[in-house]
């Protein structure tokens, strides 16, 4: 019998995969991975090279992204289908043979595997190795560190509404704020009225070989998915 093995596949740059990772495409015989319809995928990117020329691929392609907005019933409906379509085709491929699914930054944090995790973890033997995170990436491609003593970091998603993002922006010592792309002009009405827009910094592509680093207050837009914006703490230090 198989297993489904999630390798977390770090911020973006390989060199920053684990080596446990890193061994388990290596020897992988089935490849599975998110990606939305029409592109490549960052987690097939991020391990192009790296995959035996025999591995199978498998291209979990998202049936919608943005084109609905997530507090559309339809929306969850059909995410759902789709999450319940692959657990039921991974879990039956790990009947036989190891799966490795690839997940960017780390598998458990906001990480899409979660949805299979829940589903897979009581019919098949599910290992989940952890990676370094894409914020971890980002903010130290700041060359600042994120938290001092005891600063209390926030992990916010442009997603929420403008008064949210202003209320948690105005009410913790770090801020990382993750999921921006069409959010930018949002997120920073936010962070102004918290005042904190002009300590903030933003993040593209993080380790990647595209990588931008620019404080917000700077930059209009329009940014990628894979933009993480943050403000430093200044906390406690000798």
């Amino acid at each position: 019998m198989g297993k489904v093995i999630c390798a977390g596949l770090g911020p973006g740059d390989p060199e920053l995969m684990s080596v446990r990772s890193y061994r388990a495409i290596q020897s992988a015989r089935h490849v599975a991975y998110f990606r939305k319809a029409g592109h490549v995928g960052q987690a097939r990117t991020i391990v192009n090279g790296l995959m035996p020329d025999t591995a199978v691929e498998h291209a979990m392609e998202y049936p919608v992204t943005t084109e609905i907005h997530f507090s559309d019933p339809e929306y969850n409906r059909q995410l759902s289908a789709f999450y319940d379509d692959w657990a039921d085709r991974l879990a039956e491929l790990s009947q036989s043979e190891d799966v490795v699914v690839l997940c960017e930054g780390d598998p458990f944090l906001y990480g899409s595997f979660m949805h299979l995790y829940t589903r897979l973890r009581d019919r098949t033997q599910v290992d989940v190795i952890p990676g370094i995170t894409g914020m971890s990436g980002c903010w130290t491609a700041t060359g600042h560190p994120i938290t001092w003593g005891d600063d209390v970091l926030t992990v916010a998603m442009a997603t929420l509404s403008e008064d949210e993002l202003t209320e948690r922006a105005a009410g913790t010592d770090a801020l990382v704020v993750m999921k921006i792309g069409r959010n930018l002009p949002k997120l920073r009405r936010a962070l102004e009225r918290a005042g904190r827009l002009n300590d903030a910094w933003i993040v593209v592509k993080g380790t990647m070989a595209e990588q931008q680093v620019h404080k917000l207050s700077e930059l209009d837009g329009p940014v990628p998915y894979f933009s993480i914006a943050m403000v430093h703490g200044q906390g406690r230090r000798p």
